[in-house]
Formats: structure tokens, sequence, C-alpha cells
């Protein structure tokens, strides 16, 4: 059984007017939810349980998704409540909520991705490392690349320095054990965990082959647009 967090608490801010009073992963993308993107490719992929990790609107979302038994799968929530913890502290407070099974996938609420999922945790599984970051060559076409990847290990990561040609995908594959290396209750951003951990030796990787596209900006959302409407 495969389970999948979705770190979907932020706010739309980039998105501005745009987002029109609604949580990123509702924003309407060729006439559907994000959320509805998401959850399809999620099930069509094996996954069946969803845990949601919602802080701003999240009572939307709550609202629209349910027990998610419209898309096969079971989804429950992990509620932030006012006070945003960033995409680590999320997390650390599903772990704190016990709602995390052994490994799980994490996929941010604004991605759109294009991979096969069971080949993911089939490549974790074989690393015997205890996280995994999919990336792709990005060679800054999309953005700013941010990861060293030698076909096994991601050797370097990090969002604020370095001269890299991959970029993180998007998709996480964690175990649940290395989630307690995040500071409780507190703001953290899951950049600074696995920035350690690819120093360290602990941060398998994953390549994709097909670009990523995002909703958190005007400009991805009208590139998503077109993808899928084209």
């Amino acid at each position: 059984m495969s389970e999948c967090v979705i770190l979907a608490g932020g706010v739309a801010s980039r998105l501005g007017a745009q987002a029109g009073g609604l949580p990123k992963t509702l924003v309407p993308v060729a006439g559907r939810p994000f959320a509805d993107h998401q959850l399809t490719w999620l099930a069509e992929q094996g996954v069946e349980e969803v845990v949601y990790c919602i802080a701003y609107r999240g009572d939307q979302i709550r609202e629209y998704v349910g027990d998610g038994s419209r898309w096969g799968l079971s989804v429950s929530y992990v509620d932030e409540g006012p006070d945003l913890r960033n995409t680590g502290g999320a997390l650390r407070l599903a772990y704190d909520e016990g709602a995390l099974g052994a490994h799980f996938a994490v996929l941010y609420g604004d991605a759109y991705l294009r991979l096969d999922l069971p080949d993911v945790f089939r490549t974790f599984e074989a690393s015997s490392q205890p996280a995994l970051m999919t990336v792709l060559r990005n060679d800054g076409r999309w953005d700013t690349s941010n990861a060293d990847f030698d076909g096994k290990l991601v050797t370097r990561y990090s969002k604020s320095e370095g001269n890299f040609q991959w970029i993180d995908y998007g998709l996480l594959v964690l175990e649940r054990d290395v989630v307690a290396e995040i500071p409780a209750d507190q703001p953290s951003d899951l950049a600074e965990l696995l920035t350690r951990l690819s120093e360290e030796g602990r941060l398998a990787g994953f390549e994709a082959k097909e670009r990523f596209y995002e909703i958190g900006s005007p400009s991805g959302l009208a590139e998503l647009e077109a993808f899928l409407t084209t």
C-alpha cells in the first residue's frame, strides 16, 4: 500500500488575485480544480492513501476533496491552523500526529509531474537510503538548478548557492523515521533536511525524463493550461 503526503498549506502569494480567494491547490486548471489533476494522477499511479497537510483556507480543501473516495483514495488531513510551519514543520506535525506510514511519497500541492511512481518507489527501496529526491536534468531551463546527481545519490542540494545542472523535480520518498530529524513545534523548510541528507550521503536520486509543471506563479499556471489543452 503506497501513501503520499501532499503539502498544501501555503498561501498563494505569487498568484495574487488570480487565485480568486482559493487555496492554491484548488485553483482551476483546464476547467478542473488543480487537486483533481493531482489526485487523479496519484490514483492512476497506484497510491491508495493521501495525507493532506493543510493550513491556509484548508477548510475549502476538506470540502472539495472530502474522504477521497471519488478518486478511489483514502484521504486524511493534518491541519497546521493559523501558525504556518513551512514545508518541514508541516511534515513534522504529520509525524507527531501519527499520520505517516513507514515510508511515503511527498508531493508539493502546486506540482504537476509526469513519471512512473511505482518505479520511484522501487528505486527508493533498492537504495537503502532514508530519503529519495526525484531530479531532472535542467541546466537552468525551467527554474534555478539546485542539485548534483551522480546516477545514484543526490550528492549536493542547495536552494541558495551552487553551480548545478539538476533540479528538484517536486516529489520525494521518505522513511518516517527521518522526519524525526526535523525540529518539532517550529517553522522549518524541508530543504534544510534535504541539504543535510545530501551532505551525509543519505539522499538517493531518481531521474525524471519529462519536464515538470507548477501552478505557483501566473506563468507556471499559463504553461500548464497550455499543456493540458493542446
